[in-house]
């Protein structure tokens, strides 16, 4: 991975970031060394929420890849930027105008406030990839979710950017067995979950089963 800070680039304009992209999507590299799902935030303020996706696809294996010529050794692999739709929308464009090229198969867009425009947006120009989206806030959903017919997104609930990372994974798995494995996996784990805890508040009582999960 690059050595960066970022003092090393303070003057980096969004024409750099566009730039940026457009020769990646030029670059004819192989996609199985790009990253497979891409995750943009309106803000950098939404990263808290978005944060479950990030922690979703490390639960399945993917890894974070922050230089496109240079991927991590996981199969799978994505990408993290912040795209504004009102502030930058040159550069929502470019990320969703590139994103096939670029090696993308799913992205997942998060953004907050009443006009949560980029999850939308970003589906309109990334079309036909699909993309995944994130309202941040619970007044975001109804901007996320109201696309006209013909104009498809896939969307979660507000803040649940967890389930958001696995819906991008389970479009993957159509071709990716691995990946299917990983999924049924950690379902299973929680099906697992369920179960001990049934026994547990059966078997110990209320009062010993809530003290022990506090001693967790």
């Amino acid at each position: 991975m690059t050595d960066y800070t970022p003092d090393d680039d303070a003057d980096v304009t969004v024409q750099d970031l566009i730039d940026r992209l457009r020769a990646e999507a030029d670059a004819g590299v192989d996609p199985e060394s790009t990253p497979d799902v891409g995750i943009i935030m309106g803000s950098d303020s939404d990263l808290e929420v978005m944060s479950g996706a990030h922690d979703a696809l490390a639960e399945l294996g993917f890894a974070e890849q922050t230089d496109f010529h240079d991927a991590p050794d996981a199969r799978f692999t994505y990408e993290t930027y912040v795209v504004s739709a009102h502030r930058t929308p040159e550069l929502m464009y470019a990320y969703g105008e590139t994103a096939a090229a670029r090696g993308l198969d799913v992205v997942i867009a998060g953004a907050g406030g009443k006009s949560a425009d980029l999850p939308n947006m970003t589906a309109s120009i990334a079309y036909p990839i699909p993309v995944v989206g994130v309202p941040v806030q619970e007044k975001s959903v109804d901007s996320v979710i109201g696309m006209p017919t013909g104009a498809p997104i896939v969307a979660v609930d507000a803040g649940k950017s967890f389930n958001a990372a696995l819906s991008a994974a389970q479009i993957l798995s159509r071709e990716h067995d691995e990946l299917r494995e990983r999924l049924v996996e950690y379902h299973e784990g929680l099906v697992g979950g369920v179960a001990r805890d049934s026994r547990d508040l059966h078997d110990l009582g209320v009062d010993r089963y809530v003290e022990s999960r506090n001693d967790d």
